[in-house]
């Protein structure tokens, strides 16, 4: 743990990991509080998923990989949309045709392509070893955009989120708001690839929310404190990985899940006393 903290002094990709540790808990707990609400999780995982065929085809294509997969994420978040409002596709049936169909062709350029991908395994499951500084430029740039959106924006948002119906009676553009937040969405699942890893990726977007919500439903403090246990299990995760050389992604995810079976043992408690209290 302590050669962790001092390393940052020393080696650049531990530097690297820490900040992105922070600023993919910034847009992670942005973005997901939002999608929990809206209960977007399997399109999330939809999203996530199909990225890799914009992966695979930059890998054939000698390309950057996160261009790659940036340009599929957006397409497939647009495409979902488009599936179910514009073509009367059942929106589960679209994600699902969408998340196979980008997995299949990613895996189908990656066998096309001659030799070995070398980080193909980072993209899986995720290595602080791959995390540079143009994925730290990257994402303090989305975190800006992000922050700046949802402060600006929060109201709309917050309607977006729990009723859609009321959001349409304030004259608020749904549509808009909907196809700029799964763009942010797709942009913060392709710039946390690199740290978790597509697998484990939607756990992330997820946990944190969920723990918070067993303890508030206020939509503010849900995005505040999913912001501080993301970036708690993603440290840990990264203590973890660090010290015992096995991929970041398992590691986070599983501190996070730690994370959350504590809270909810507090929670149970919390319940316990106040049931012995009421019957007093």
């Amino acid at each position: 743990m302590f050669s962790f903290f001092s390393d940052i002094l020393q080696y650049q990709f531990v530097l690297n990991a820490f900040w992105a540790a922070l600023l993919v808990s910034v847009a992670a707990g942005l973005v997901g509080t939002y999608i929990v609400a809206r209960r977007l999780v399997f399109f999330s995982g939809g999203i996530t998923h199909a990225s890799f065929g914009g992966i695979g085809i930059a890998y054939y294509l000698g390309l950057n990989p996160i261009l790659g997969a940036m340009v599929f994420a957006v397409i497939t978040a647009f495409g979902v949309e488009v599936l179910s409002t514009k073509f009367r596709v059942r929106e589960d049936s679209a994600i699902g045709m969408l998340w196979s169909v980008g997995m299949a062709i990613g895996v189908f350029f990656v066998f096309l392509t001659p030799g070995y991908a070398p980080n193909l395994m980072s993209f899986l499951f995720g290595s602080i070893l791959t995390v540079s500084k143009q994925d730290i430029y990257l994402l303090l740039g989305l975190d800006i955009v992000m922050i700046s959106f949802f402060i600006i924006f929060y109201r709309p948002i917050l309607y977006l989120a729990f009723d859609p119906n009321f959001a349409r009676t304030q004259k608020i553009p749904e549509k808009l708001f909907t196809y700029i937040l799964k763009a942010f969405l797709a942009m913060t699942i392709v710039l946390s690839i690199r740290l978790v890893g597509i697998i484990l990726l939607i756990s992330l977007l997820t946990v944190p929310p969920t723990i918070t919500n067993l303890f508030t439903k206020k939509f503010k403090n849900i995005i505040f404190a999913s912001v501080l246990i993301g970036f708690v299990g993603s440290l840990v995760g990264l203590l973890i990985s660090y010290g015992l050389n096995v991929p970041s992604g398992a590691t986070i995810i599983i501190s996070l899940v730690i994370i959350f079976l504590i809270a909810r043992f507090f929670r149970f408690l919390r319940e316990k006393i106040n049931h012995n209290q009421f019957n007093l």
